[in-house]
């Protein structure tokens, strides 16, 4: 968001910055500067044990380039409205039979509602799609900011429990939505531009 020299200030901002659309794409071999600011940043990964070191996240980017290729991941990269550099990603994937979806944003796209543009835009791709059943989420339970999108997204909190992560154990708020039955009173068409695989 660009400001003009009178709009600057030495205290921290009293309003959030507004929504801004959002364009959500698969992830592309390209990525991995995005995936090393998202992963190796202490403030993103707070909340998931810490920033994971880059050669973990190089092999992830392949990783998860392949579950795209199969058709076993949606992996989707956010990218701001009117901008060009991706501020976070998506994801919905099956493990052990529970088909997840989880998040991240770079904390200087943070507080302007991209997550839950782009976590509802792909409820609705899902909803669309027909094959994932019911989409669980894990935040964890100090996550405030994941677990509001997750109780505005319309879904059903399960309760409390421990739930892995990169070798680790978290406590987390298991939430689980049937996108085929979701009705959230958005407007009409859809929260997000998604562009085809």
């Amino acid at each position: 968001m660009d400001a003009s020299p009178d709009a600057l200030s030495d205290g921290p901002p009293t309003v959030a910055p507004p929504a801004v659309g959002v364009l959500l794409r698969d992830v592309e071999p390209g990525d991995l500067d995005a995936y090393v600011r998202l992963r190796c940043d202490p403030a993103v990964m707070a909340e998931l044990g810490g920033p994971q070191p880059r050669e973990r996240v190089t092999a992830q980017l392949r990783r998860d380039l392949e579950t795209v290729r199969d058709g076993s991941a949606w992996i989707k990269m956010i990218i701001p409205g009117g901008s060009a550099r991706v501020a976070g990603t998506v994801t919905l994937y099956s493990h052990e039979g529970v088909a997840e979806i989880g998040w991240m944003v770079t904390p200087e796209f943070q507080g302007r509602g991209l997550a839950g543009r782009a976590v509802r835009a792909v409820l609705d791709l899902a909803r669309a799609d027909g094959r994932w059943g019911l989409i669980h989420a894990f935040p964890a339970t100090t996550n405030a900011a994941s677990n509001a999108i997750c109780r505005s997204g319309g879904f059903a909190f399960v309760g409390e429990e421990q739930t892995e992560f990169a070798g680790r154990l978290f406590r987390t708020n298991h939430w689980v939505i049937d996108p085929s039955a979701r009705s959230d009173g958005s407007p009409a068409g859809r929260p997000a531009d998604v562009l085809p695989a």
